[in-house]
This record gives C-alpha cells, structure tokens and sequence, in this order.
C-alpha cells in the first residue's frame, strides 16, 4: 500500500529524558496562567450543552478526523464522548458510518479546553490521547503533553487514562510523570490492534511499525 510509507521516529534519545523530572519539579505547584482564548470558552460551553451532564464522560483528546471518537461512542453506548481537535477541517472530514447520539466533536485548543472543564470540575470516565505529536528531539521536551505546565490539569481529571505511541519512549515518559505528580505507577505495553481506530494508528501499523500503549487509573490512588 503507497500509504504504509511512515518512517520510524528518529531521536538521539535512547530512553526517558534526562530533565525531565526536573522540568516537573520546577512546575511544580505553580498555576498555569494563560488566558482562555473566548472561541474556546464558547466551544466548551456548547460541548456542555450537547453533553449535558446525564452520562459518564469520554474525553478523546486530539481526534483529528474522530475515527476514534466514533468508534469510543459505539463501544461505550451508555458514555457521551467528546471528540476535541483544534482543526476544524480534520473534525468535518467525512467519517465511516452514521453519527452517534451519544458523540459531539468539538474545535478548540485542548490546552484551554482541558482546563475549562477541571474549573468546572467535570471528571472523566475515560482520556484517551491517541498518537499525539511525539516531538522527538531532545529540545523539544516541553512540547511533550507529559512535561506541559497543563498536564497536572489533565491528571486532575480523573478516569482511566490511555495513551498510544508509536515511540515507546514517549510513553514510558508519560508513566514517569504520572509516578511523579501522583504516584501512580502504569506499565508500558506492546499494542495490537485488531481493527486500527485512527488513521495514524492504520498508518503505523501497515508500515511494519511497533506500536505502544499505556493506561492508567487515575482515581485509584
């Protein structure tokens, strides 16, 4: 298949990154401050609306074309799950089957939308943050979602955790993180998939790539 072309992901890291641990320590306890852009806190305002509070919410944290969202809402039928992404064109790309009742897609930057909803004190049954940009140079620790001032804010969510990668090390990263900010300790497996649920995760698998995973449960402390 001329698709199945992906390359592996080439870092000088050989394993977890050596700062990151003080990157967290440094973070630590501080507030992340940054102003909620408006189109945001109307964006979250809707996906409450659409939500509406009645069944355990799934967040799918960067769905790109919801792919997996759509799959997440047929798996857990009596689950709302919320599909966010910042591309309004990648939300708005024809989807395989019929929409579910129980799913509404969002556009905004996750960033503000995950702490729109810990200010509202929404808690999750299920996060999945599924492939997310692995940024693999050694400089580019702080773009990971593990080492971002938000990700305290993310774990204080709550709910089952999980996260795939196609490189191991950004994994075993996150579990390093999720060990320091709570103490909760989550192992790093290898991930088959039976039926790809994200283009990427199609992409990565026809390309002879290995594939990770990680899943957590944040309320069991």
């Amino acid at each position: 298949m001329m698709y199945a072309n992906s390359r592996d992901i080439r870092s000088a890291q050989e394993g977890p990154h050596e700062k990151l641990l003080q990157l967290l320590t440094r973070q630590h306890g501080q507030a992340f401050r940054k102003p909620v852009a408006p189109w945001n806190q109307a964006a979250f305002e809707c996906a409450l609306r659409a939500w509406g509070g009645q069944s355990p919410l799934i967040l799918d944290a960067g769905c790109g074309v919801g792919w997996s969202s759509l799959h997440l809402a047929r798996t857990y039928p009596d689950h709302f799950v919320l599909g966010v992404d910042q591309s309004q064109d990648r939300i708005l790309r024809g989807k395989p089957g019929e929409m579910p009742p129980n799913l509404h897609f969002v556009r905004a930057d996750l960033v503000d939308f995950w702490r729109l909803l810990h200010a509202a004190e929404v808690r999750l049954a299920r996060h999945f943050i599924l492939y997310p940009n692995p940024w693999p140079k050694i400089g580019q620790l702080s773009r990971r979602w593990h080492a971002h001032p938000v990700f305290p804010t993310v774990l204080a969510l709550g709910g089952v955790l999980e996260s795939r990668s196609n490189w191991r090390i950004y994994l075993e990263e996150m579990a390093l993180a999720l060990d320091f900010l709570l103490g909760v300790q989550a192992g790093v497996e290898t991930w088959v998939p039976v039926h790809a649920q994200t283009p990427f995760e199609r992409k990565y698998q026809d390309s002879g790539q290995p594939l990770f995973r990680l899943c957590a449960d944040l309320d069991c402390r």
